[in-house]
C-alpha cells in the first residue's frame, strides 16, 4: 500500500506542480469594485487570479474522480472559497473514458444472480452518461424479474379523512377505476461504479489528510479547519461509493411525496437488485430542464417554477430531508393530461381540504393521470428549433397537458441535526424580526470555532446591514432576490472566518440554487405565495403530532416561535388581500408599513 500511495502522489505532483508554480498569478492585475444589491462595495477578482482558477480547475479535471468530486463539493462552499472559484468548480466535469462493458456485465450478473441474457430483454451497451465514479446505461428488465411491489401505482395516498369524505373519495375511485395511473415499466436506468474507483479514492483521501494536517499548521489556516473538511468530504465520497444509499434516498423521497399527490416524481429504485456497485431505477421519459431554461417554456415556465419551489419547501420545512444537488442537470419535466377522475377529484379536494389540510399541498394532483411519452418525444424532437418548440408547447397547453417535475441523482441529501434545527429556529426568529445584529451574534456564538472569528462586532454590523436592506428596500417578495441576500451573507461568513456547519451551508446553497432556477423560469416568482400551503401543513402537523410537538418544545421557545406565527399571519393576510387587488407591491407596502415597521 505505501508504494501505491507514493506512486499516486508522484502522479498528482506532476499534475499540480504547475498550479503551485503559478501561484504568483493570484496577485497580478487590479480588482474591480462594484456595488451589491444591498449597497455594499464588492471587490472583484484580479485577472491573474481568474487565470489561476482556470488552471486549477483544468488540472483537477484530469486528476481523477476524487478531485472532480472535490471540485464539485468546493463549488458549493461559498462560505470558504471566492465566488468566482466556486462558479468554476461547479462546472467541473469528469474527463473519464467509459470502462469496459465486460466489467459492467460481470457486476450485473453478480447483482441479479443470473446470466446476463436472462436478465434483460434489451440492453444499450453504449453508456448514456459517464461520471467521475460510474456510468449509466438504458435497458429493459425481463418482466418476470420485476416484483409486484415495484409495479404498484405511484402517488398512492393513504388518507385519514373523516368517514363521509372518505366514502365520497372511494365512490369516485370506483366510478373511474378505468383511469390509468403512473406505474413503473420494465425500462430502467442502471448506474455501475467504475472498476478500482474505491482504491483510487482511498489513496487520494490518505494524501489529502496528510496535506490538510500540514496546511492546518500554517498561520491563518486554522479557521478553515482543513482536517475536518477532508473528513467531511471523505464521508461524502464513501457514501457515494455505496449506491444503496441513493436507492434508499429515492425510496424515501417517493414515500414523502406520495401522500401529497403532487406533480413531483422520483425514479423508483428496484431495491431487490441494487448493491454497492449497482443502482437499478425506473426510467422516466422526460425533457431536461435545460431546454426550458434555454428556449423558454411559455406559460409552463411559471408552473414549473412553482412546482420546484413547492417541492423544495416541502422537503425543507415538512420532511427535513432535502435533495442537496438540485441543479438543472438533475431536474427533468414530463407531461400528463388530467382524466375525468382527476378533474372531479380536484374539485372534491377543495372540500376535503377542510377536513385534512395536508390533503392539498400542491397546484397539481396526480391521482388517475395518464402520462404521455409521445408528448415528451415530440417536444424533444423540436429542441433545435425555438419556433417549433414554442409551437409544440402551445399545442400541448391547448390539449390540456400539465407539467410534472422529475428529480434525479438523489445521492446527496441534507438533514438538519437537532442542534442545527435549534440554530435554524433561532436564526429564523432573528431574521423574521429584522434583527440583523442578533442574527450575526447567533451565527458567531454557534459556529464551529467562535474564537477564530476575526471581528465579531464587524460581522454583526454587516449582517445588520444586509437584513436592514431587505426590510427597507426590497420587502416586496415578488422582487426580493433571495440569492443575492444569501450570497452576501456567505461572503460575510468567509470574510470574517465564521465557520458554519456543512448541513447548514447545504441548506442555504440549495435555497440559492432553487431560487436562481425559479427566477430564470419566472421573474415574478412569489416565494410567499408558495409558502402558504406549506406553512398551513406545518401548523397542522405540529398541532396533531405529539412527536413534532415534543421536538418543538425541546428546540424552540415562544420567543422564536412567535416570529413564525407572525410570518404565517402575514402570508395569510397577504393572500387574502391579493384576492382584492392584483398589485403585490401595494399589498406588501400596506402590510410592511402598517404592521412590520415597528
Amino acid at each position: 500500500m505505501p508504494i501505491l500511495v507514493i506512486k499516486r502522489f508522484l502522479v498528482l505532483a506532476l499534475l499540480f506542480g504547475p498550479v503551485i508554480l503559478a501561484i504568483p498569478l493570484l496577485f497580478l492585475g487590479r480588482t474591480k469594485v462594484t456595488r451589491s444589491a444591498s449597497g455594499q462595495l464588492v471587490h472583484g477578482e484580479r485577472w491573474g487570479a481568474l487565470m489561476w482558477y482556470d488552471l486549477l480547475v483544468a488540472q483537477m479535471g484530469h486528476a481523477g474522480p476524487t478531485f472532480v468530486k472535490l471540485g464539485q463539493w468546493a463549488g458549493s462552499r461559498h462560505d470558504l472559497f471566492p465566488d468566482e472559484l466556486c462558479n468554476r468548480f461547479a462546472k467541473l466535469h469528469s474527463n473519464n473514458s467509459p470502462h469496459a462493458f465486460k466489467h459492467t456485465k460481470r457486476v450485473l450478473e453478480h447483482a441479479f444472480q443470473k446470466p446476463f441474457d436472462e436478465i434483460f430483454e434489451s440492453f444499450d451497451r453504449t453508456p448514456v452518461g459517464v461520471g467521475a465514479v460510474g456510468q449509466v446505461y438504458k435497458a429493459r428488465v425481463r418482466h418476470n424479474l420485476l416484483p409486484p411491489s415495484y409495479l404498484e401505482a405511484k402517488h398512492h395516498r393513504e388518507s385519514q379523512l373523516p368517514d363521509a369524505a372518505q366514502r365520497i373519495g372511494e365512490e369516485l375511485a370506483l366510478m373511474y377505476e378505468h383511469d390509468e395511473e403512473r406505474r413503473p415499466t420494465a425500462a430502467v436506468a442502471i448506474k455501475v461504479l467504475h472498476p478500482n474507483v474505491r482504491r483510487t479514492i482511498g489513496l487520494d483521501i490518505r494524501i489529502m489528510r496528510f496535506f490538510a494536517n500540514a496546511l492546518n499548521a500554517l498561520p491563518g489556516m486554522k479557521w478553515v479547519s482543513l482536517p475536518e473538511e477532508v473528513h467531511q468530504f471523505a464521508t461524502l465520497m464513501f457514501s457515494q461509493l455505496d449506491l444503496r444509499h441513493e436507492a434508499y434516498n429515492l425510496a424515501r423521497f417517493e414515500r414523502n411525496f406520495a401522500r401529497r399527490n403532487s406533480a413531483i416524481s422520483f425514479p423508483r429504485p428496484l431495491l431487490e437488485f441494487c448493491s454497492k456497485d449497482v443502482l437499478v431505477e425506473e426510467m422516466i421519459d422526460a425533457v431536461p430542464l435545460k431546454y426550458f431554461l434555454r428556449l423558454g417554456g411559455l406559460d409552463y415556465d411559471a408552473r414549473i417554477a412553482d412546482l420546484g419551489l413547492d417541492a423544495f419547501l416541502n422537503m425543507l420545512l415538512i420532511d427535513n430531508f432535502t435533495h442537496a444537488d438540485l441543479h438543472p442537470g438533475n431536474i427533468m419535466v414530463s407531461f400528463y393530461r388530467r382524466t375525468t377522475r382527476t378533474i372531479l377529484q380536484n374539485l372534491l379536494s377543495r372540500i376535503l381540504a377542510h377536513f385534512d389540510p395536508d390533503y392539498r399541498l400542491s397546484a397539481q394532483y396526480k391521482t388517475g393521470i395518464i402520462p404521455d411519452k409521445m408528448a415528451v418525444q415530440e417536444l424533444l424532437s423540436k429542441k433545435d428549433d425555438k419556433r417549433a418548440w414554442h409551437d409544440e408547447l402551445q399545442q400541448m397547453e391547448e390539449q390540456g397537458y400539465l407539467p410534472e417535475l422529475v428529480f434525479l441523482d438523489a445521492g446527496l441529501v441534507s438533514e438538519l441535526s437537532p442542534k442545527n434545527l435549534r440554530n435554524f429556529l433561532d436564526l429564523f426568529a432573528a431574521i423574521a424580526n429584522f434583527d440583523g445584529r442578533l442574527a450575526g451574534r447567533l451565527m458567531v456564538e454557534r459556529c464551529r470555532s467562535p474564537e477564530l472569528v476575526t471581528d465579531k462586532a464587524g460581522f454583526e454590523r454587516t449582517m445588520e446591514h444586509i437584513v436592514s436592506s431587505v426590510k427597507n428596500n426590497t420587502f416586496n417578495l415578488a422582487n426580493l432576490q433571495i440569492g443575492d441576500v444569501l450570497s452576501e451573507a456567505l461572503k460575510a461568513v468567509r470574510e470574517y472566518h465564521v465557520k458554519m456547519e456543512p448541513d447548514f451551508v447545504d441548506t442555504v446553497l440549495s435555497i440559492l440554487i432553487l431560487e436562481g432556477i425559479g427566477r430564470r423560469l419566472d421573474p415574478d416568482l412569489d416565494l410567499f405565495r408558495s409558502a402558504i400551503p406549506i406553512l398551513r401543513s406545518l401548523g397542522h402537523r405540529m398541532s396533531g403530532d405529539e412527536s413534532q410537538l415534543a421536538m418543538l418544545r425541546e428546540n424552540a421557545s415562544w420567543k422564536n416561535v412567535f416570529p413564525m406565527v407572525k410570518l404565517w399571519f402575514y402570508v395569510e393576510t397577504r393572500s387574502m388581500l391579493m384576492g382584492l387587488t392584483n398589485s403585490p407591491e401595494r399589498v406588501d407596502a400596506f402590510i410592511r408599513y402598517g404592521w412590520l415597521s415597528e
